[in-house]
């Protein structure tokens, strides 16, 4: 623990995959004395009623009902990222705390992948890259062919942050641009980038040559692009997934890639993470895999760094909490 005048705030730990930081650590210990879980579990009588806010790095520490129960004195739970579906947000409130994200932190570069994904799968890059670096290979067919993205059709499902800065890239590649959400943007919003909304989902499955997924996993998006949904698209279509894994049906999806259903599939998330080293979409040829990097800049995750800092002094201030989770 550090310097015990300051407001206390648990963190998962310093050390490991699910260790926040360790660029952020000097600038979060000049707000806030740092508590490790590690530091909690051997000593929660003098720990937990010192703690006020919970510092989510990676999804962890995870927030139970055990865990909120040894901490009288929390005010906040600020949470690194868009995604929520590891909170039980109904839970976090029934304890009067509070939740805080950090979407536009993370847009910017989410949609990047977004797009970087788009284009290696559409041109092939990593199946490129392994034949010019391949010992066997002794010359490049001519007939080696990937897909044009220029002037094709995207259909964006999820039109939040990160959903409408893709749309942004996309137009500067001349893209036609469809959109699926829950809510439809302004008209100006849809001028800006060019885009068409899709009151029906299957509308936008048709008549897409790219379909990304950039929302967030609810109980009523999981499983969202099943078998059903699959066979809407065409077989010259690609599948981009930057949101969650659980929105695909994965068996679903390898039967797809594997007979021809449709063409591609390239995503930054799987479920689980990382997939079983066994698993038939670490074999696929037509799959591009990353693993869960969407945020992963130094600059982005300095913003949200700084958006969490911020969310989290504002709540032990009285203040209005920025990016505030509201329950619907």
């Amino acid at each position: 623990m550090g310097d015990q005048d300051l407001p206390g705030v648990l963190v998962s730990g310093f050390e490991g995959p699910s260790g926040i930081c360790k660029d952020h650590v000097g600038e979060l210990q000049k707000h806030f004395n740092l508590i490790t879980m590690q530091d909690l579990l051997e000593n929660k009588t003098q720990a937990g009623p010192k703690i006020q806010a919970v510092y989510i790095w990676n999804r962890k520490p995870v927030v139970d009902q055990e865990l909120l129960q040894s901490l009288p004195a929390l005010k906040i739970v600020a949470n690194a990222g868009a995604g929520l579906d590891h909170l039980d947000l109904k839970l976090i409130a029934s304890f009067g705390v509070k939740v805080a994200n950090t979407p536009q932190a993370v847009s910017n570069a989410t949609a990047d992948m977004g797009m970087a994904l788009l284009l290696a799968a559409a041109r092939r890059v990593v199946e490129g890259h392994q034949l010019a670096t391949s010992p066997d290979t002794k010359n490049f067919s001519t007939n080696w062919l990937g897909q044009e993205v220029t002037g094709s059709t995207l259909g964006i499902i999820g039109m939040g942050s990160i959903g409408y800065k893709v749309a942004q890239r996309a137009r500067a590649f001349e893209m036609n641009i469809l959109y699926h959400n829950r809510k439809r943007r302004k008209s100006e919003e849809e001028e800006a980038v060019g885009a068409t909304y899709c009151e029906r989902l299957d509308d936008l499955l048709q008549r897409s040559d790219f379909v990304m997924l950039a929302l967030s996993l609810t109980p009523q998006t999981q499983r969202l692009i099943g078998r059903r949904e699959l066979r809407l698209m065409k077989p010259t279509a690609i599948l981009v997934n930057i949101g969650r894994g659980l929105l695909v049906d994965q068996d679903a999806l390898v039967e797809a890639l594997q007979t021809g259903v449709i063409r591609a599939a390239a995503l930054d998330v799987s479920h689980p993470e990382p997939l079983p080293r066994d698993h038939p979409l670490l074999k696929l040829k037509n799959v591009t895999l990353t693993p869960h990097i969407g945020s992963a800049t130094h600059q982005a995750r300095w913003q949200i760094m700084e958006n969490l800092v911020g969310s989290i002094l504002a709540s032990l201030n009285g203040l209005p909490i920025p990016n505030e989770v509201l329950l619907k």
